[in-house]
Parts: structure tokens; C-alpha cells; sequence
């Protein structure tokens, strides 16, 4: 029995017709169907599945190293955005599985220490960006350099899923599927959450320093916070009548005055920035490094041969930004501290 096409059938049933349908995905490269899953079920599995999925797991959200059990990583992070995506998209009657395919493969080009190693790599002659890497990861480094073959629409809203300050709605930029915009909302209503919750567990803040609009509109809890953004994209959208992913303007507004409001007591905050200046000063020793020594990069050779040209540049940014924070660190110390002589 082909479960593929009974699932890819019921799609057109049960999914609102703007959705996208996952047997109208397409790959850049052919292969034969799977007869169980669909495409988009099968970029999550390969996601999934991938090293550098398992490497967020040490990779720092905001928190460097953190001492505690609970605080968030990028992986944590990513699951957090993940279980906020599905839910709009069945609310909305859009296809989940691309939605979960984007959010799993989103954060993939982030560098050890958060964009603290975005903001030095960055410098280099490569144009990094965490989107742009992410999309890399996933079309060229995985699958020990075959990259893992996507569809489209996956690497599309991986590509486009970072929405920084820009309006909510971006012409000319935005992701080509309604999942795709779903997964560039549900990213900041995660990290406003998940990383004030952390920063009050730091006591950095308190639940009494988060402005008073903020509460008044949004919530006086996480819980109620990420409700009332969720209920507000979910019928704006359908008020809208699905052009774009959208919330109610006021709602909106009060997310963004949450997300200044961390920069300036957070993410800009003495503890915080003292540890990460530390972790900058380590990915650009590294990439520094690993530019003049590049023949050491551990698949330098083999991609070389793979690919054709592999230019120092890039391959450093490939092995830094790729590191977990911990074996960044331990790199650091073999490459750069002393090592203490034996006494015979």
C-alpha cells in the first residue's frame, strides 16, 4: 500500500487551499519517492537525522555555558519554535511537516556563542550570515558534503526565516509559502519568550522590571504572552484571508517593545556581554587560525576534491561556525595555551 499518496491525497481534503501540497514540493535534484513519507516528512527526518542538528544542543542561545540545567540552547530553542509553528499551522489548516522541516533545519549555520561568533565571522571576505549558513549546512556540508537534497521550499523558508527588525511584511523578501512566514513569526515569539524566562531564572530581571504595556497587552506570564501572540496571528491571518502571516498591529507592537526592552536589559546587559566578548575573542582566533592553517581543517581535502575549489576563507568558516561551544573552547586551548612540561 503507497501511504505516501493516501497522505499527499488528503491534503488537498483537509489543508486550506493556499497551503503548500507536498506533492507539488520539488528538489533540486531527483530521487525515487518514498512510500511511506512525504518530501516535506523526509527533509525533517534528514534534518533530524544530521550531525549538525545534534551539535545544537551545545550551542549557546544567550546564555554562555550555562551552569544550569534549564537554561535554553539553540536545540532547545529550535524545539521551543517548532511546537509554536505546528500549532499556528494547524490552527490555520497549513502543512505542519514543512512548517517542523523549516524550523529544524533554521538555526543549523549558527556559530558557537550566539551572535557573538556571528558578529566576528561576519568580518571575514565570506558575507556570513547565521540564514545564509544555515542554508549551506543543508545544500552542501551535510552528508559529508553531498548536502542532503531538500526541496525548495524547505531551503526557501530556512533561507528567509530570520526576520531581525524588518516590518512584518517585507516585499521582496519574504518566504514563497505561507509555512515558511509562519516560521519567521514563531522564531521571535519563541526567543522574547524563552529567553526572558532564562534571564529571570539569571536574575538579570525580575517578572516585576517587564514593562508595564507589555504586561498589560501581552500577559502577566509566558504562558499567556505566547497565547495571546498565537491567537492574535492565527485570526488576523484568517481576517486577512491567508495574503500573509500577520497579527494585530497593537499586539505586534507590544511583542517588539518586549524585544527591545531585552536587548537593552538582556542581550546588552554586563554579565551577559562580559562572557561574550570572551567567546568572540576565541571564534577569531580560530578563524584567524584556520584561514593560514586551513590544510588542518579535518575534511579540508576531501571536500576540495569533492567540490573542485574550496577557498581557505570559507573552509574556516565552515569548521568555526560549525563547532559546539565546548569543542570551540577545547580547539582554543590546543591550539593556543601551554602546555605544561613533565618532569623525568
Amino acid at each position: 500500500m503507497d501511504i505516501r499518496n493516501q497522505i499527499e491525497g488528503l491534503e488537498y481534503e483537509i489543508l486550506h487551499p493556499k497551503a503548500s501540497k507536498s506533492r507539488e514540493a520539488k528538489r533540486s535534484e531527483y530521487e525515487k519517492e518514498c512510500n511511506i513519507r512525504t518530501k516535506f516528512q523526509r527533509d525533517r527526518d534528514r534534518i533530524l537525522h544530521s550531525k549538525a542538528f545534534r551539535r545544537l544542543k551545545h550551542k549557546t542561545q544567550v546564555f554562555m555555558s550555562p551552569e544550569g540545567d534549564h537554561y535554553r540552547t539553540r536545540m532547545t530553542h529550535t524545539l521551543e519554535v517548532s511546537q509554536i509553528g505546528r500549532t499556528i499551522a494547524r490552527a490555520l489548516r497549513l502543512n505542519e511537516d514543512l512548517v517542523e522541516a523549516i524550523v529544524l533545519g533554521h538555526d543549523l549555520g549558527h556559530t558557537p556563542f550566539g551572535h557573538a561568533g556571528e558578529f566576528i565571522l561576519k568580518e571575514g571576505k565570506t558575507s556570513y550570515h547565521h540564514s545564509k549558513q544555515s542554508l549551506r549546512v543543508v545544500e552542501k556540508l551535510a552528508n559529508d558534503g553531498k548536502g542532503l537534497n531538500l526541496t525548495v521550499e524547505v531551503k526557501d523558508g530556512i533561507l528567509k526565516h530570520s526576520k531581525g527588525k524588518s516590518p512584518l511584511i517585507t516585499e521582496g523578501n519574504m518566504p514563497k509559502t505561507l509555512e515558511g512566514e509562519i516560521v519567521r513569526l514563531a522564531d521571535k515569539i519563541a526567543y522574547v519568550n524563552h529567553d526572558l524566562e532564562d534571564a529571570i531564572r539569571a536574575k538579570i530581571v525580575d517578572e516585576s522590571d517587564i514593562p508595564e504595556n507589555v504586561k498589560k497587552i501581552l500577559g502577566n506570564t509566558k504562558s499567556e504572552r505566547i497565547k495571546t501572540i498565537v491567537y492574535s496571528v492565527i485570526n488576523e491571518t484568517i481576517e486577512n484571508d491567508y495574503q500573509h502571516i500577520v497579527m494585530d498591529e497593537k499586539i505586534y507592537n507590544a511583542m517588539y517593545e518586549l524585544r527591545d526592552w531585552l536587548f537593552d536589559k538582556v542581550y546588552l546587559s554586563e554579565p551577559v556581554v562580559k562572557e561574550l566578548e570572551k567567546g568572540k575573542g576565541i571564534v577569531k582566533a580560530l578563524y584567524e587560525y584556520f584561514v593560514d592553517n586551513y590544510h588542518e581543517i579535518p575534511y579540508y581535502e576531501k571536500y576540495l576534491e569533492l567540490w573542485g575549489e574550496y577557498p581557505p576563507e570559507q573552509a574556516a568558516v565552515d569548521y568555526v561556525a560549525g563547532m559546539t561551544d565546548r569543542f570551540a573552547i577545547k580547539t582554543y586551548e590546543r591550539i593556543f595555551i601551554p602546555k605544561g612540561w613533565a618532569i623525568i
